[in-house]
Parts: C-alpha cells; sequence; structure tokens
C-alpha cells in the first residue's frame, strides 16, 4: 500500500513538473512572438503619423515625398522645390498648429467648425506650401469627412503620397528622433553602433584583467587567499546596476572628464569601463572553473618535461580550457549588450553616430528604458522600441547558441 502511494505522489510530481515546463515554454513562446509581432508592425506604418496627412496646392509638382525629404523640408534645410524637381519656388512649411494664429477663435466657428474651409482658403491661396494637417480637420471633399464646406478653395488642395516605413530606413537610417514631427526618424544606426562600441571595448579591458585573475586564482593563488578572493569576486556580480552607475556617475565621470579635458565626462568610454567592471565576474568565474578542470596528469606530465609552471599554464592549461574562456568571454559580451541602467547614467545617453570613445552614445537597451514610459500605445514610436528588443532578443539567441556550441566542443575534446 505504502509502494502504490509513494509511486502515485511520485507521478503526481512527475505530471505537475511536465505541467509547469510546459506552460513556461508557452509562456517564453508567446512573448517571442508577441515581441516581433509589435516590432514588425512598424513597417505597416506611413512615415507621417496616423491620422495626420500632407497637403499641397494642386498645382504643385511633387506627388511622393520620402522619409528624408519631409525631414529636410520641415527643418528649412532643402527650401525650394527645385531640389525635389518642383518649380522654382520657394517651399512654405505649415504646421496645423499656425492657423490659429492666422484666425481668432470667433472666426473658427463653434467648436471650430470653419476650419476646413480656413485651411481650404490658406493652401488655395499660396501655390508653393506644404502644409502637415490632421486629417479630421481637411475639407469633406478631400478625404470624405463628416465636416461640410462650401468653399471652392478644396479644389486646390492635394495629398501627398507618403511611403511606408521600411526595413532599410530603419536598419540603414543614422538619425533616431523618433518624436519628430511631420515624419519621425527611425535609424538605428547609432544605437546599434553605440552598443557594439560599448560592449567590444568593455570586453577589450575585461579579457585581460578577467583572464589574469582566473589563471591566478587556479594556479598561483594558496587555498586560503582563493577562499577569500573567490566570494569577494562573486559578490560583485550580485552588486545591483544601478550602484554600478551611480558610482560612475559620481566617481568616474568627472574623473574622465579631468584627466582628459572634455567638454562632458559622459562617453562611450565611461560606459566600458563600468561595463568592463561589471562583466569581470562572469569571465573570472567560467574561466577559472575551466582552467581547474585541466586533468592533474597533463600538469605532472609538463612538469616532468622540464616545463617551468609558466610555461605549464600557456602552453598547456590555457590552450585546453580554451573553450571554456571562450565561453567565459561570449557571456561577458551577453552581459555588456543587455546591461540598462549603468549604461544610460554614464555614457550622455545621445543617440550620435560615434566616432571615438570620448563621445556621448545610446545603446538599444538604455533607449528602450528611456522612452518606453512616454511612448504611445500602439503607435510608431512604441512598435519601434519594440523592434529595438527584437535585435536585443537575437544578439542574445546568438551568443546563446554560441556559448552551447562551444561547451559542446569542450566536452568532446
Amino acid at each position: 500500500m505504502a509502494k502504490k502511494l509513494r509511486r502515485i505522489i511520485e507521478r503526481l510530481f512527475e505530471g505537475l513538473l511536465t505541467l509547469s515546463g510546459g506552460l513556461t515554454s508557452l509562456a517564453i513562446l508567446l512573448i517571442i512572438v508577441f515581441l516581433f509581432k509589435e516590432g514588425l508592425g512598424l513597417f505597416n506604418n506611413a512615415v507621417v503619423e496616423k491620422g495626420y496627412v500632407l497637403c499641397v496646392h494642386s498645382e504643385n509638382e511633387i506627388k511622393h515625398l520620402n522619409q528624408s525629404q519631409i525631414k529636410n523640408i520641415f527643418d528649412y534645410e532643402i527650401t525650394n522645390w527645385q531640389e525635389l524637381g518642383g518649380a522654382d519656388e520657394e517651399i512654405m512649411p505649415f504646421r496645423f498648429d499656425e492657423i490659429f494664429s492666422r484666425y481668432p477663435d470667433e472666426e473658427l466657428g463653434e467648436d471650430y467648425s470653419l476650419l476646413p474651409q480656413k485651411i481650404g482658403e490658406i493652401i488655395a491661396q499660396n501655390s508653393n506650401i506644404i502644409a502637415f494637417l490632421p486629417e479630421k480637420y481637411l475639407p469633406d471633399e478631400i478625404i470624405g469627412s463628416s465636416f461640410s464646406t462650401d468653399s471652392v478653395a478644396t479644389r486646390f488642395i492635394r495629398i501627398v503620397d507618403t511611403p511606408l516605413i521600411t526595413p532599410s530606413a530603419f536598419f540603414g537610417g543614422k538619425e533616431w528622433m523618433p518624436t519628430a514631427t511631420p515624419a519621425a526618424q527611425f535609424g538605428v544606426l547609432p544605437l546599434l553602433s553605440g552598443t557594439l562600441w560599448v560592449s567590444l571595448f568593455a570586453i577589450l579591458i575585461a579579457l585581460p584583467l578577467g583572464l589574469g585573475v582566473a589563471i591566478y586564482l587556479s594556479e598561483l593563488a594558496g587555498d586560503r587567499m582563493r577562499k577569500i578572493l573567490k566570494p569577494v569576486i562573486e559578490l560583485l556580480a550580485g552588486i545591483p546596476s544601478v550602484v554600478y552607475g551611480f558610482f560612475g556617475l559620481i566617481v568616474l565621470v568627472p574623473l574622465i572628464q579631468k584627466i582628459f579635458r572634455l567638454p562632458v565626462g559622459e562617453t562611450a568610454f565611461a560606459g566600458s569601463l563600468i561595463l568592463a567592471v561589471m562583466a569581470l565576474p562572469t569571465i573570472i568565474t567560467i574561466a577559472e572553473d575551466a582552467m581547474r578542470n585541466t586533468p592533474r596528469a597533463m600538469r605532472e606530465a609538463s612538469l616532468a618535461l622540464g616545463a617551468t609552471s609558466w610555461q605549464t599554464i600557456y602552453r598547456v592549461i590555457i590552450p585546453y580550457a580554451s573553450s571554456g574562456i571562450l565561453a567565459a568571454v561570449v557571456l561577458g559580451i551577453g552581459r555588456a549588450v543587455g546591461e540598462t541602467m549603468a549604461v544610460l547614467m554614464v555614457t550622455g545617453n545621445a543617440a550620435l553616430m560615434p566616432h571615438s570613445l570620448f563621445e556621448s552614445v545610446r545603446t538599444i537597451p538604455a533607449t528602450i528604458a528611456a522612452e518606453l514610459g512616454e511612448a504611445p500605445a500602439g503607435g510608431t514610436h512604441y512598435q519601434a522600441l519594440f523592434l529595438l528588443g527584437c535585435i536585443l532578443f537575437i544578439f542574445t539567441l546568438i551568443i546563446s547558441i554560441s556559448v552551447e556550441l562551444i561547451s559542446k566542443k569542450q566536452e568532446s575534446a
């Protein structure tokens, strides 16, 4: 009876564990599907914000404008229609809120019912105009809205065709200005470059230091010293990233600014130093474990053949543990790529293409953390941030696969 009850309990626990694993896998799958669904939805949106249109005079020869051209027009970098293949005429950018400075409220009617008519009049009177307007306030002859107007000015209004946001504009763009109007800029290259720039130099700093400490702990330190240092190093991994960021902002940033005589100390170099310290525990722990797993017979054989301790370390132990060391490096890169708060606090958070370590940069995780709370749910900015999350997910997946392949290689060796 007792055996039968024990078997029932065992099967019950097996079922619970199986159900738990299945639910966890399903939850992860749903999260991934949701992430990519929201992110890839960005490419179904026009470059002009939903609910708004660009209008020109009907005599204007320009029928299509791309994202870059729209931005340059409203930034006054393109000032003549001839630059876009149109007539030799100065461009007159017009935003919707300017209409309230032209007309007092009493002329716009109750609840602004005369707005469509006034908009039509303004565009009809200016053949060089390009107007950024809410779609609901256009005359009904243009969009078939519920507004009614008898103004003949509607004959002079034409909506400019604007393209959808494309993958090439997103992945190849060099400007990240998600709140710009009328055409937001979602160029991911500055964020991607900032992430890789900071992470790469963090690993270049952390790798020699971490490898040196791992060699010392594995081969040179006594048992007493190892028992002291190992917990201290592992404790570094448990310090919250915001503490590292606060330390970097208060101590490291002013020091960098003073030593290198920079206008500001919040630079990619500051971020690299902080990430290097944060990646050290991962690199040291994994590399040291890989070295200590080197068979004792290999060490003794090397020493018996007349090799010194240092020759044994760099000709026998390090080559044997190379797969584990490489796994430590890859995991250190993963730690650096995914870090958010510390980098956000010390890198200056400037979405610009980096040209040196001593310039302010912005990383992908820092961008998501800083902007997601301000992005309207379901909007293009919101979807662009989810697409940044997709990029981070792919990075993490590549890192995980790399570690798995390296581990299998080490086991087979």
